[in-house]
């Protein structure tokens, strides 16, 4: 059975480019287009990772990884922040709400696919 993935992103490319990616080695990608899109998605299913943008309208990252966490079937999910941020500060908070990893933007598709089978195989 495939791994199922939760991408979101408010940036309409960067969820295809997630979705192709990582759609390509074999993974389910579920799209949302903000946190809370992601979290109604994350309740009426399950997924073996969730990837968020921080920066984004109506729920960011941060608070979607928090709702999460408090969330039945995610408190250990592997949660990876997608940030053009390499701010220390955003990354502690990220931390800090429980997010497993960082991935900074832009990314290559071979960092991408190498932190996702590193985190789920």
């Amino acid at each position: 059975m495939s791994k199922k993935i939760l991408a979101v992103d408010d940036s309409n490319s960067i969820r295809k480019s997630i979705s192709f990616i990582l759609g390509q080695e074999g993974y389910e990608i579920v799209e949302a287009i903000d946190g809370v899109d992601a979290l109604a998605k994350a309740k009426a299913d399950k997924f073996n990772l969730v990837i968020t943008d921080i920066n984004m309208p109506n729920m960011d990252g941060i608070e979607l990884t928090k709702q999460l966490r408090a969330t039945d079937g995610y408190k250990f999910t592997p949660i990876i922040a997608l940030t053009t941020e390499n701010q220390q500060s955003k990354m502690e908070e990220g931390k800090a709400s429980g997010a497993t990893g960082w991935i900074v933007k832009p990314f290559t598709s071979e960092k991408l696919i190498a932190v996702v089978k590193k985190i789920i195989g």
